[in-house]
């Protein structure tokens, strides 16, 4: 698993000391032992996290510029991912992470405390209740979902906390073109412009991610989210 990580954050141009390669090994940890007691993921083999996971989460940062210190929100974190991952490589980042279910955000706390990651807020909210709350709504400079949604409801739970000028990042799975197709009115909608959908690629592995990609350029109506 450290190999693996190396060589991946390195091809990336991500840091691949031994401090960050220690919290992902720790994260790993956290994340097989935690699993045994809350259904997190059913991937669990370390070279299958390694990849499917953490490298898949960071390959995220070669597809946007993601600006020092930007406040990230992730929507539907689950097991943390992609936030985490990118708060390791990226701890220059403000995060917060988003999920609907408390012990997963008790997970989630546990391994920010564990791992020595300040600026990470951990909330146990439903997206579309967030997003009418003044203290997140439009209040973030990217949001990223890796949820299963499909792609109209994610914008509707992400683009209105997305900032002007800010970006809402989507990983989804083969079938992007299609959902980016039924999602373009409400996209539009919600305020979000130039969407796209690029390949997320990690070398030597067949995994391939398309993240949709989606530009906050007007602001989100006061009935969304709904």
């Amino acid at each position: 698993m450290e190999r693996i990580l190396q060589e991946g954050l390195r091809r990336l141009g991500l840091d691949s000391g031994e401090a960050v390669i220690a919290q992902f090994l720790t994260y790993y940890e956290l994340l097989v032992s935690y699993n045994k007691k809350v259904n997190l993921t059913a991937i669990t083999a370390p070279e299958e996290v390694a990849v499917k996971h953490f490298l898949d989460s960071v390959a995220l940062l070669a597809l946007f510029d993601l600006p020092r210190g930007a406040r990230v929100v992730d929507v539907g974190t689950g097991a943390g991912f992609p936030g985490l991952p990118l708060k390791i490589v990226r701890p220059d980042i403000d995060l917060t992470l988003v999920d609907a279910l408390g012990k997963r955000v008790t997970f989630l706390r546990m391994c920010a405390d564990t791992l020595g990651l300040t600026q990470v807020t951990c909330l146990h909210a439903r997206a579309e209740e967030l997003g009418k709350k003044a203290e997140h709504r439009e209040q973030y400079d990217v949001a990223v979902s890796r949820a299963v949604a499909n792609l109209a409801t994610l914008s509707e739970y992400c683009l209105p906390l997305v900032r002007l000028g800010g970006t809402f990042a989507a990983l989804k799975g083969p079938a992007a073109p299609q959902e980016l197709s039924g999602a373009k009115n409400a996209i539009a909608v919600l305020g979000g412009g130039n969407a796209c959908i690029k390949l997320a690629e990690i070398a030597d592995a067949e995994l391939k991610h398309a993240v949709v990609l989606v530009d906050k350029i007007g602001h989100t109506p006061p009935k969304y989210p709904r």
